[in-house]
């Protein structure tokens, strides 16, 4: 399958380094092999220039012409709807996730690890008595076999 994402303007990035972490902005231009001028209007973040190590491709794209002004990003931004679009992809729920977490306090932790020691011990439970049943079925004893005689 080919590579699809490509570092274009329009394509929205994933900031994942620096000031704008965990925020989403848009390619308005690449300035040379590592770095890219992006724009976020409805995420916060101005115009500015980013190394490409700083940010992840995402698969959407908006068309704006090239070096659009931040005016046109925006409205590009809002007709392609993209905020709603973001809330709803996995990429952004794992990041919801992972900021959640990080952000339990000791309290909250320790009752998250109680709670999973639970259900692991409840899953293995049920695993343990479905693998017995189906691979180790109970053996018949020597006193069942001469009894049967």
């Amino acid at each position: 399958m080919p590579f699809k994402r490509f570092v274009e303007t329009g394509r929205v990035v994933y900031v994942v380094d620096g000031p704008y972490k965990g925020k989403i902005v848009s390619i308005v231009d690449c300035i040379d092999q590592k770095t890219v001028l992006v724009d976020g209007p409805e995420t916060g973040v101005p115009r500015s220039k980013m190394r490409i190590s700083q940010i992840h491709l995402t698969k959407f794209k908006i068309n704006f012409p090239y070096n659009g002004s931040t005016r046109t990003v925006r409205q590009a931004w809002k007709k392609a709807d993209l905020n709603k679009l973001w809330v709803q992809s996995r990429w952004a729920e794992k990041a919801a996730n992972r900021e959640k977490r990080a952000s339990l306090g000791d309290f909250e932790r320790f009752k998250l690890k109680r709670a999973r020691k639970i259900r692991n011990k409840i899953r293995t439970n049920v695993y343990q008595a479905l693998f017995n049943n189906t691979y180790c079925p109970k053996k018949k004893t020597a006193v069942a076999k001469v009894a049967k005689a």
